[in-house]
């Protein structure tokens, strides 16, 4: 299987067949769902399960995205930690908050169950720890709010983890996966339940009328009573833009010496985080470490958070074998929460997004979500996760903040450019946004020496896209959209591709 970048998670040795081809597909279906991900396939598992009629529609391949790329860590704990929901959202609404994780874990439980998945699923413990005062004082915080909430917590004195900390906490009642090998096994049972999943075609639009939701994909057009967005980000402009910012993390999967492996999750307070979790694939076990997070598109050198997160774990563990490296994005909600429910101002279509670091346990959450309004049942946490929700004491200052940011990117690197003579001046390997004979240009000159030249405007809003070198792609440090070498669309909100440029007219 392929994912949105250049460098290969540990994940991706699973083997995803491609769905039926568009001749063996009718045209109206109860729900069609975009995104082949977790949230994708586990919503169309529950609505199959329960009498719809399914289609998934997947632009590339099954997990393609942020899925094949997760760490999978399944938390009853966020990113937003406990001390800040309970501030922007009250008591009430935290303590509502606090019993996803763990419902979301018994869904998972049971659907593993019931199918007898091998996906190397665990019960686990999580800590997280502090390396300094500071730290601490904010640890405190992050305890005496998660207990409130009813998440069992409790102040211990050892770190599974051999690095040194001021102060620690152990959170119980966590748990984690092979994400692909679940989605996979997943996805089989939705297809012998009769749903359907074309894989290779791209939602384009969308346009609701009295009978439900017409949709247009690259390959053709279909018909459903609903329509929901699973990609992990809203495409094409909408309030998302300014609600949620894109972020990626780097991660990477190594063995020890030493042949022992916490059976346990860890995390620091730093800022940004590193994490950790261990994982048995095929008798092998494996450390993964994650960190290095930035803002997609603001990093001159990703290669570089690599290199840092390389060092920084050779400090603390006797790594024998680095086996796979890689990084995916995920999107920040300004006010803390995803996004999980019906579209603002549209009757039968559905959002999910937002969910920070927290995918597998809010992909999951927004199927249960979903799949109940679409089945007209009550759902207690559908206000908590409404799209067209405004928190503005939540939110308004991050916000303001992601929108200064995104407008600057928009504006400024359209006169920020280098200038260059001729791509004589590109090295074989190297990509660069420039200005040539007076035009923007992102040109990428291959190993071979092979020049690609693509229009530098991304075609969400228009800002110059970035060289990743890292991940070989070219990222907007707008909204995240990411575009691959020959400029195809890799991650949202764009759903066009930039365009390619014949230099020699």
């Amino acid at each position: 299987m392929e994912r949105d970048g250049n460098n290969r998670s540990l994940w991706q040795t699973v083997e995803i067949k491609k769905g039926e081809t568009e001749e063996a597909i009718k045209i109206r279906y109860d729900v069609i769902i975009a995104g082949a991900g977790i949230t994708g396939i586990t919503l169309g598992y529950l609505l199959q399960k329960a009498g719809k009629n399914c289609l998934i529609v997947e632009a590339e391949n099954v997990a393609f995205g942020t899925t094949g790329g997760t760490t999978a860590h399944i938390n009853t704990f966020y990113d937003s930690p406990y001390d800040q929901v309970i501030s922007d959202y009250g008591e009430d609404n935290a303590k509502l908050l606090a019993q996803t994780g763990p419902e979301v874990i018994s869904q998972i439980k049971t659907i593993i169950s019931d199918h007898r998945i091998d996906c190397g699923f665990s019960d686990v413990d999580s800590y997280v720890f502090a390396l300094d005062g500071k730290q601490t004082e904010k640890l405190d915080k992050m305890f005496d709010a998660t207990k409130k909430v009813g998440i069992p917590t409790e102040k211990v004195s050892d770190n599974p983890y051999p690095i040194p900390f001021d102060s620690i906490i152990k959170i119980s009642g966590q748990a984690q996966f092979h994400p692909t090998k679940y989605v996979k096994a997943v996805l089989n049972e939705f297809l012998k339940l009769g749903g359907k999943i074309i894989q290779g075609q791209k939602v384009l639009t969308t346009a609701e009328n009295d009978s439900g939701v017409e949709v247009e994909t690259s390959g053709g057009k279909y018909e459903a009573q609903n329509f929901v967005w699973a990609t992990h980000v809203v495409p094409n402009i909408n309030r998302m833009n300014f609600l949620a910012a894109p972020y990626r993390s780097y991660v990477l999967a190594f063995t020890l010496k030493s042949g022992e492996y916490p059976k346990s999750q860890a995390a620091d307070m730093c800022e940004p985080y590193h994490y950790y979790r261990t994982q048995e694939i095929d008798g092998q076990n494996y450390i993964i470490a994650g960190g290095e997070d930035h803002k997609t598109g603001h990093e001159e050198d990703p290669e570089k958070c690599f290199l840092n997160l390389e060092n920084y774990v050779r400090q603390y563990f006797d790594i024998d074998q680095i086996t796979n490296r890689w990084s995916s994005q995920y999107y920040t909600p300004t006010d803390g929460l995803p996004f999980l429910g019906k579209s603002p101002g549209d009757n039968h279509t559905f959002w999910a997004t937002g969910y920070d670091g927290n995918g597998m346990t809010f992909g999951t959450l927004s199927a249960m979500i979903i799949s109940d309004l679409i089945l007209e049942k009550v759902n207690k946490y559908e206000q908590l996760f409404n799209p067209s929700r405004l928190n503005v004491k939540a939110g308004a200052v991050d916000t303001l903040k992601e929108t200064a940011d995104a407008v600057f990117h928009l504006i400024g690197d359209k006169f920020t450019a280098e200038k260059i003579e001729s791509v004589a001046e590109i090295n074989n390997g190297e990509g660069k946004t420039v200005s040539l004979n007076g035009k923007t240009l992102s040109i990428y000159r291959d190993v071979e020496g092979t020049i690609h030249a693509l229009k530098s405007a991304c075609t969400h809003m228009g800002g110059n896209v970035n060289w990743n070198d890292t991940e070989k792609s070219w990222d907007c440090p707008c909204h995240g959209a990411r575009f691959g070498i020959d400029g195809n669309v890799l991650n949202g909100p764009a759903t066009v591709a930039l365009e390619k440029v014949d230099l020699d007219n």
